[in-house]
């Protein structure tokens, strides 16, 4: 015999014995219909032993134990259990952060409502029926920070609203301290107007300003991060996948089954290459998703060192307090600038000077704060301080980090593939042979089990990407104490002296008001810019003296009456 014919000979029987071997391995599928059953799927839709798969559209051909209503049905639950593990996984990092953003929410707003309650009891203590009756004034400041903190400048411009507490709460002392003298609405005008030059509260209200605008532009705009995330991962994560990718999960999954290997798991390369063409565009958001992060990480270093909200709040009933302690001790000086500049008052003719008044305490004096005082942080409904909350939030935020691209790795583990060459790669039991491709749609161009259009970017994850950079600015920019999230104006950042501070030696060494002075140039009523500091002489001194007699008056005018 030719050697020609000995080979077709062979050959012919080495291909029927592999096929013997396919039929009586299918000659029943009883493996198969106790697997398909296991899925929820009715067990009739079995055959009993091996058809011929001509009909199938995703798994091999041959003989097999699929129909082709079953490969649609399987090629579902595949998509399903593709699914799965990338939804729990996105579901634990909702959950991760929404918890976060409510932890922190409540935090910065206990603070809020803690800091009013503690100023009205001490100011109830200190100032009485004064303050008593002048106390809607702080109750608004306090639903105005409130506002704020909430909106931003589209409900309150706060440099707005901080001239005008000060331009009010000046116009309300100095008509105490002024009680002996009538004062008309226009000339109050003035003396609000120039409430900046004569500084009657001292530097409190520029130090004020610095360190409350950057503490509520980095707690708003921290809370706002913590909030997109649960937002962008949900509206990634429910991203429907494309029709190759449910035949490619459908192929690597249950593939198997259709040849009688229930047990077979997909290679583990195998696995990769299919969910990374599955999650091409997902991949796509990454290097945003870690820009974000890292600039959430570095804003949660601000709100430790410098921006600390809670440093801010709970001392301002002492500043605030410094402010009018201030405005008492150099009443007299104030009183002489706007009388030269607004004009001398007529004298109230209600006003009674023979009353003698007696065990009045106008000195009283708060103890002085120290921001590092063994307590001071509050009990909150969150139950613990800024830093316990900011430690716990940087562990999360550093865990997130390549949270989209890791996520086929993530998948391609444990039971869900094989170990070894023991394993399915799309065809048979075998060897993976392809190289693993790298992760994004750019990538998946040479893809060798999924069919990925590189031309079509899935609209919404771009969006989110998008989301995700504007954010991004927002929170750089608020790590320099300035606010340019799209609903503020122009310029409630607080201008130049909300920048990150100053280390060198001739700035202050007061931590929480490190920034130097830079106030806009004033224009200053000519009359008020021209007048010379007061000699404390004993003209003077009378003229304090009066004015605490005045504040007397009117502190026990309610029992006079």
């Amino acid at each position: 015999m030719k050697p020609v014919s000995v080979l077709c000979v062979v050959s012919t029987l080495v291909v029927l014995c592999a096929s013997m071997t396919a039929e009586q391995k299918l000659k029943n599928c009883n493996d198969v219909r106790a697997a398909y059953s296991s899925k929820g799927f009715n067990v009739n839709d079995v055959p009993n032993k091996g058809v011929n798969g001509a009909p199938l559209k995703v798994c091999p051909q041959g003989f097999s134990c699929c129909t082709l209503e079953m490969e649609e049905k399987l090629s579902q639950q595949s998509h399903t259990e593709i699914k799965a593990p990338v939804s729990r996984l996105s579901t634990n990092l909702q959950t991760t952060f929404r918890q976060r953003h409510d932890h922190f929410d409540k935090f910065f707003r206990e603070l809020l409502k803690k800091a009013e309650v503690s100023l009205h009891n001490m100011f109830v203590r200190t100032y009485g029926m004064m303050y008593v009756q002048n106390a809607e004034l702080f109750k608004n400041f306090f639903e105005a920070l409130t506002r704020y903190y909430v909106s931003g400048s589209a409900a309150v411009n706060l440099d707005s609203m901080l001239s005008d507490f000060w331009a009010d709460l000046l116009e309300r002392m100095f008509r105490l301290v002024n009680v002996q003298y009538e004062f008309s609405d226009a000339y109050m005008d003035c003396v609000s107007q120039h409430t900046e030059q004569l500084q009657p509260f001292g530097d409190v209200p520029r130090k004020l300003r610095i360190q409350l605008t950057r503490a509520f532009v980095a707690a708003r705009t921290f809370v706002r991060g913590l909030k997109l995330m649960p937002e962008v991962v949900n509206k990634v994560s429910t991203v429907s996948a494309s029709p190759n990718c449910v035949r490619a999960s459908m192929k690597m999954l249950y593939c198997p089954y259709c040849s009688g290997q229930v047990a077979l798991k997909p290679c583990q390369n195998y696995c990769l290459n299919v969910l990374r063409g599955c999650l091409a565009n997902q991949a796509d958001l990454d290097t945003e998703w870690n820009n974000f992060l890292d600039a959430m990480l570095s804003l949660a270093d601000r709100l430790e060192g410098p921006f600390n909200f809670e440093s801010v709040m709970e001392p301002i009933d002492v500043k605030l307090s410094d402010a009018i302690m201030n405005m008492q001790e150099n009443s007299m000086q104030v009183s002489q600038k706007v009388f030269q500049g607004c004009g001398q008052p007529k004298p109230n003719p209600a006003f009674r000077s023979t009353r003698s008044i007696k065990d009045t305490d106008l000195n009283g004096r708060f103890r002085p704060y120290s921001p590092f005082r063994p307590g001071a942080q509050p009990t909150t409904a969150a139950g613990t301080s800024l830093d316990r909350l900011t430690n716990d939030v940087k562990k999360k935020l550093k865990h997130a980090k390549k949270f989209w691209s890791t996520l086929p790795e993530t998948v391609c583990a444990g039971e869900r593939i094989a170990p070894g060459d023991d394993c399915w790669n799309g065809t048979a039991k075998s060897r993976y042979e392809s190289v693993v491709i790298g992760n994004g749609l750019a990538n998946q161009v040479s893809n060798p089990d999924v069919d990925v259009d590189i031309t079509k970017p899935d609209i919404v994850i771009r969006s989110q990407i998008a989301a995700l950079k504007e954010m991004t600015s927002w929170l750089k920019a608020a790590h320099s104490g300035n606010d340019i999230s799209i609903d503020n104006d122009e310029d409630s950042s607080g201008g130049e002296e909300s920048g990150s501070g100053c280390d060198s030696p001739p700035c202050d060494t007061d931590i929480y008001f490190s920034t130097p002075p830079n106030p806009d140039k004033p224009v200053v009523d000519q009359v008020v810019k021209s007048l010379p500091p007061s000699d404390g002489g004993v003209a003077s001194k009378g003229s304090m003296a009066l004015a605490l007699c005045g504040l007397a008056l009117a502190l026990l005018a309610p029992h006079l009456r």
